[in-house]
């Protein structure tokens, strides 16, 4: 294994010099395609207009941008520069994007386009330190503070004979200990802070994930998750150390066509799109007219018995396990068809990581056919720690270890890991640091879980989100947030709130789509706003809420809740991978949630 992820880049160019490395939508929205090689030569124009820019070894270079080639193509022109990558999720707010910039030292912003631009320009008068900012999509403010990328990219094939010694001499200190890139924590519950990886950490990432043949030379990845975030990140070095196609496309309405278009052989993501493509089929197997609708209740009936008595860990009996052999037959594999159609034809797996998975949804696509790897990792671990395995898949679990790693349970529940893909440390917070990564190695995840007899671990939740009411039990949100979520297709999101309560209360969203046919069909006129309010809504969510009330301890279950007239969005409830900020969130809607609190009503 090569020592820097560059390194391993460059091995892959020569390899596979006029292999497709990266597939990408032009400005007419076509798809094309680029070699390996054109790759490996288009990074070194940009790598020398860094170099012509007075870019510096070492220097922090800040991408604002979504998913893109040009992302990729930046990146790799970075390290080629010796300098560090600092992403930025482009749902960031002005300041927030200042932050960082700031905290991390920026030198330089590649910018995507005028709105993320603009974002710079509001705090210009703060962003000292920065001496160009380069745009993408060429839309600069016609200043010497800001270059297109068209003039960025002639400006390096100019230059790239002066510099070439200079680039090679960079390249070649490059060692393992180099810090690779900068990935800011989402700040779920405050101000983010850089997780410093190195090229050695990812690169072990890389070597292990080859070992257990997770993805192949011959795959088609789709990718569509930002690259601000760690379990991207470590895709795109994946990506560049096996050398198989990438299509790069970060649209999210445009992920199906996308399928369907490309024709991956696998896919990573969050559970909220498995959650979404969960809810239309559902929403539309159920509206199904006469005796299909009633086969189709009758097989999801049948997936939620088998589903609770996998969680229970109780023996499935004789009976149901008929059942599921009949609905499988007669319903699920004609999901599953369908299933394949949207998801190109080709698709082998799936992985999903960033957040939990309900375990409904996942037996779900188990029974249709399509397979699920669930995976488990921070940032500060490199993303990579765990994951299911292809062939012993186990859902309600993250999988095993990937080689290499290193995971013990504290005392009180809480997951500990050590190896290679653990961060060097937090940037210019050391005792942070110290915080969370012990003398001897170990960092603390602040997830609660469990690792069974084979080696899979269990995560049962955050160990900060965990609730404590007030009669002293212990409460996992997620799992109550998840089971609702999988309870209908009407509802989008859910967050539980309750700390030192004597009851639970929720704040729920609706599925704009499923929520809008729904409205038709019960006779409820208005638009989305005008429909959550309404009494039948409300009726229907009860509904929802005391069957899954009925599934949960009695301090667990939910007292009252509050259907908002609006769904949570990226960048304002949600993290750019669609976790709900807990805290955020809280603090918005306190006034709603202290509102449904009756000291008449105990556990």
């Amino acid at each position: 294994m090569a020592d820097t992820v560059l390194a391993a880049f460059l091995n892959t160019v020569e390899k596979r010099k006029d292999a497709p490395a990266a597939r990408f939508k032009n400005a007419k929205g076509e798809w094309e395609s680029v070699s390996w090689g054109k790759m490996g030569q288009d990074r070194l124009e940009v790598a020398a207009a860094l170099v012509e820019l007075g870019v510096k070894p070492k220097d922090r270079i800040n991408v604002l941008a979504n998913t893109s080639y040009k992302w990729m193509l930046a990146d790799v022109g970075i390290q080629s520069a010796g300098a560090t990558v600092v992403a930025i999720y482009q749902s960031n707010l002005p300041h927030e994007v200042e932050y960082i910039v700031n905290d991390s030292g920026g030198q330089m912003v590649i910018a995507e386009n005028r709105e993320q631009l603009d974002k710079l320009l509001k705090e210009k008068a703060k962003l000292s330190k920065v001496k160009k900012v380069i745009v993408m999509s060429d839309e600069t403010d016609g200043t010497d503070w800001t270059m297109s990328w068209s003039d960025f990219v002639a400006l390096g094939r100019a230059k790239l004979q002066d510099h070439q010694a200079e680039l090679d001499a960079r390249q070649k200190a490059l060692t393992g200990d180099d810090v690779l890139c900068l990935i800011y924590t989402s700040g779920t519950t405050g101000m983010p802070k850089g997780v410093v990886l190195t090229q050695r950490n990812l690169g072990y990432e890389v070597e292990a994930c080859a070992k257990i043949d997770l993805i192949r030379a011959d795959d088609l990845e789709l990718l569509f998750l930002p690259m601000a975030h760690s379990f991207a990140r470590v895709l795109q070095c994946i990506w560049l150390g096996l050398g198989h196609e990438m299509a790069i496309d970060a649209d999210l309405q445009a992920i199906t066509a996308n399928m369907g278009a490309v024709k991956p052989t696998i896919m990573a993501s969050v559970p909220r799109i498995f959650e979404k493509v969960y809810a239309k089929v559902t929403a539309g197997g159920l509206e199904a007219p006469g005796i299909k609708g009633k086969l189709f209740k009758w097989a999801l009936d049948v997936n939620d018995q088998y589903t609770q008595h996998m969680v229970d860990g109780r023996p499935v009996p004789f009976g149901l396990d008929l059942q599921l052999g009949l609905a499988r037959k007669l319903v699920f594999s004609k999901v599953g068809e369908r299933l394949g159609g949207i998801f190109g034809g080709r698709i082998r797996y799936f992985v999903s990581g960033g957040a939990p998975l309900s375990r409904k949804i996942a037996y779900f696509f188990a029974n249709a056919g399509v397979t699920i790897l669930e995976g488990y990792g921070l940032t500060e671990t490199s993303a990579a720690t765990c994951v299911n395995r292809p062939d012993r898949v186990k859902i309600g679990t993250v999988g095993p270890t990937v080689p290499g790693t290193e995971i013990k349970i504290a005392a009180d529940g809480e997951i500990l890991i050590k190896g290679p893909g653990v961060m060097r440390e937090y940037w210019g917070k050391p005792e942070a640091t110290k915080e969370v990564i012990s003398a001897d190695g170990w960092f603390s995840t602040g997830d609660i879980g469990v690792v069974d007899q084979d080696g899979y671990v269990k995560i049962t939740d955050r160990k900060k989100d965990i609730i404590v009411t007030a009669g002293g039990k212990n409460v996992a949100p997620q799992n109550i947030e998840n089971l609702l979520k999988a309870s209908s297709p009407l509802i989008s999101q859910v967050m539980i709130y309750g700390d030192k309560r004597k009851y639970l209360v929720a704040i729920i969203t609706a599925e704009p789509d499923n929520v809008a046919n729904w409205a038709k069909e019960n006779g409820v006129s208005g638009d989305y706003k005008v429909i959550c309010k309404s009494e039948k809504l409300r009726q229907t969510i009860q509904g929802i809420v005391d069957t899954g009330n009925a599934q949960l301890a009695q301090y667990e279950s939910i007292k009252k809740f509050h259907i908002l007239d609006k769904d949570f969005e990226i960048g304002d409830e949600l993290t750019p991978t669609m976790k709900v900020k807990r805290k955020h969130a809280s603090q918005k809607y306190i006034d709603i949630l202290e509102s449904m609190y009756d000291e008449k009503l105990v556990d």
